[in-house]
């Protein structure tokens, strides 16, 4: 039997060109939507008219590598990237985006500060009250509390602000501008604070700052900033970021933090879609289906009259409208979508909002828990402790206004005039009286037990903020004890005897 030889397996010709590489940055330009890569970390084009003309800010040319690399990943992370102060702005007009920003604002300014001296000894020094309350009148002309407010707020939506210190120079004074305000009388004369000015950080670009050694004071520190076209040194504005992001980034975000509305963006957009979502589902949760020959209708022509029947059942779609169906060819039904589980899904994206910026749920939307025994007070005391430790961050900043109010007032500092942040947890009145009886009934024992006399009682009670008792004259003499006979005891026994019957009394 013949066999026939197997046909000869054709060969290919080797390929001498090089594989096929996919870099990273074309998958980059493959995810935007205009098809152009975006230029994540580079400076900033400052607005018009704030960098005078031919100035010009440099960057290490060792910082493109890094840059490129970081562009990357930034495209595939949901936007980690400078937003730019234009389109924060327009954030600012959404209630998701404002909302926090205004409730820090206000939560760190709600109790302010108290301004206190204090002697050699550590305690409270009362012969510089007129001092204290001069200051105290000071800062209030000027509206440091607001002015604080108003920086803190911006803080929270563009990630810096600054307070102009407005000595009384000229603004076209460049020459002055340009120097340090040093505390000092000589820079600093009576009466030479004359108001305090909120900018925006789009009219502020950074100007002088070292970038090659990580030892000097002003290593990724602005040194002066242009503010419309002056150069202003720094220490004549109190510059606000709460929020610094690394010293590479410095640069691309002009040298100021992370805003909350950019931290909240991703977290925004998804309650926005899933709001929508919602919405859409209950405006469109249940479907009408007409099962028929589509086919015939498409083919035959007959789409016309197909679509004017199906509007005459749209118009007349209530509880009480009928479908008249071929029984033989077509069928009718309804299909649902499931609406059970809705609410707990917008819930739960809207509580997204609120934990990345640790905002308790009712102060960010006004819902508060439901159920037995549910409080968010536990929360509030978490987010007020919060609060409180993010205040230590703008100490430097009150106490330079501080020292620069008493040198326009008397011409030199008192190191013993400081301040104290009031605390933000404010108790109840049940709670408050619930303590002073606790802290009467110690004394008491105390006093019984020879551990402190009543004139130590009484100068605690005198002194407590939040005693009714505040500011007792202790000069005056103690009041003397109720002897028993004309006391409540003896008026108690009077009648307790009274109430009893004759005979007994007789006994007795």
């Amino acid at each position: 039997m013949a066999t026939r030889a197997p046909a000869p397996v054709a060969t290919l010709a080797a390929d001498s060109r090089p594989p096929m590489k996919v870099s990273y940055s074309a998958l980059a330009t493959m995810q935007l939507p205009d098809g152009k890569p975006v230029e994540t970390y580079k400076l900033p084009e400052p607005a018009p008219g704030v960098v005078p003309k031919g100035a010009k800010v440099a960057m290490d040319s060792a910082f493109q590598p890094v840059a490129d690399f970081a562009q990357i990943n930034a495209v595939f992370n949901e936007g980690i990237q400078f937003m730019g102060y234009p389109y924060l702005a327009e954030l600012t007009q959404r209630p998701e985006y404002r909302r926090p920003s205004e409730i820090f604002a206000k939560q760190m300014t709600r109790k302010w500060i108290e301004l206190q001296a204090t002697g050699d000894d550590g305690k409270a020094d009362k012969s510089k009250a007129d001092k204290i309350k001069a200051i105290d009148a000071e800062m209030k002309r000027l509206g440091v509390q607001a002015k604080f407010r108003e920086a803190i707020l911006q803080d929270g939506q563009f990630g810096r602000s600054h307070i102009y210190i407005d000595t009384g120079v000229d603004f076209n004074d460049e020459a002055e501008l340009k120097t340090d305000l040093a505390e000092k009388k000589s820079k600093v004369g009576l009466n030479s604070i004359k108001a305090l000015k909120v900018i925006e950080p789009i009219w502020v670009y950074p100007y002088i700052y070292n970038s090659t050694n990580p030892l000097d004071q002003w290593f990724y520190k602005p040194q002066a900033w242009f503010v419309m076209n002056r150069t202003i040194h720094s220490s004549r504005l109190l510059t606000f970021v709460s929020r610094e992001v690394p010293d590479i980034l410095k640069p691309a975000y002009q040298f100021g933090g992370l805003s909350l509305s950019q931290m909240m963006k991703p977290y925004v957009d998804n309650w926005l879609r899933t709001r929508q979502s919602v919405s859409d589902i209950i405006h469109a949760f249940t479907v009408w289906v007409l099962k028929t020959n589509m086919g015939s209708i498409l083919n035959g022509g007959g789409a016309e009259e197909f679509y004017r029947r199906l509007q005459i059942f749209n118009r007349g779609r209530d509880n009480h409208g009928v479908m008249g169906i071929d029984k033989e060819t077509e069928d009718f039904e309804n299909v649902s979508a499931p609406l059970g589980s809705l609410d707990k899904l917008q819930a739960q994206a809207q509580e997204q909002m609120a934990s990345v910026t640790g905002t308790p749920l009712v102060y960010l939307t006004g819902i508060t828990p439901s159920g037995l025994n549910a409080s968010s007070d536990g929360e509030i005391r978490v987010f007020e402790d919060w609060c409180s430790a993010q205040q230590e961050g703008y100490t430097p900043h009150v106490s330079r206004i501080i020292n620069l109010i008493q040198l326009s007032l008397y011409g030199e500092i008192d190191p013993s005039i400081g301040f104290r942040w009031m605390p933000l947890h404010t108790q109840s009145e049940n709670d408050l009286s619930n303590a002073r009886k606790q802290d009467a009934d110690t004394d008491a024992v105390l006093i019984g037990a020879g551990v402190i006399s009543q004139e130590e009682a009484r100068a605690r009670v005198a002194s407590q903020e939040d005693s009714p008792y505040n500011g007792l004259d202790l000069s005056e003499p103690l009041p003397e004890v109720p002897e028993p006979e004309s006391g409540p005891e003896a008026k108690a026994e009077k009648i307790s005897g009274q109430q009893q019957p004759e005979e007994e009394t007789e006994k007795v």
